[in-house]
């Protein structure tokens, strides 16, 4: 069950916790292009006119639901909310936010990290190293890698890794969490892609025995 619990919440290494998209920080890179090459081919361009954003994040583990939570989102006004367990609380996310918002909004950057990963090479502030020719730790093809590491100061879990496996499409196919403190470490798939008003999202993410699946469903894009 610890191991379930820390997939919940890992995606959250903003420097800062304010994932406010009309002000991107770039990344530094080899090839400086590549993050927002990245992002482009998953549909950034387009998910900057998006007005609305629901989603349900969902958590399966040996074929039994662990963990649902539905979000509204408007990435404009940054205005959230949160429906877990037939409750529902909002909140806009700025920089000034009362304890219970940090909880929910720590599972909103959790979710979105998941949802919408490429779109973070450009977003957030991360040092980030290519690796061409890299082995790809579910498949075990040769793919491209990109190794994004978060400063060890700021952010909900500060000091996090993540190895990302990308084709010559730039569409992310694998990839591996890994832990500040060195303990845990994860990969999963992004696959069964669909695109939404030009934003493209992988629904399902599995562990290489597939025991595990984070997958989304309720999916708009407006």
């Amino acid at each position: 069950m610890k191991n379930l619990f820390f997939l919940l919440i890992f995606a959250a290494t903003l420097n800062s916790c304010n994932q406010n998209n009309t002000a991107n920080t770039s990344s530094s890179a080899e090839n400086t292009d590549l993050p927002q090459q990245i992002a482009n081919a998953n549909g950034l361009q387009s998910f900057e006119d998006v007005e609305k954003l629901n989603f349900t994040f969902n958590v399966k583990v040996q074929d039994t639901i662990r963990s649902q939570r539905s979000w509204e989102w408007n990435p404009q006004t940054n205005e959230i909310s949160l429906t877990e367990k037939g409750t529902t609380r909002s909140y806009t996310q700025d920089e000034d936010l009362t304890e219970e918002e940090k909880e929910i909004d720590q599972k909103f950057i959790n979710d979105t990290y998941w949802l919408l990963f490429p779109y973070q090479l450009v977003w957030s502030d991360a040092e980030i190293t290519e690796e061409e020719n890299a082995t790809a730790p579910i498949s075990g093809e040769t793919m491209n890698k990109l190794i994004v590491s978060y400063a060890v100061n700021g952010g909900y879990t500060p000091g996090d890794t993540y190895d990302i496996y990308y084709n010559d499409d730039l569409i992310v196919q694998e990839w591996v969490y890994k832990s500040a403190d060195g303990n845990r470490e994860m990969p999963t798939s992004w696959e069964d892609y669909q695109e939404y008003n030009g934003v493209k999202i992988a629904k399902s993410h599995k562990s290489p025995d597939g025991s595990f699946e984070l997958f989304f469903s309720d999916i708009v894009v407006e």
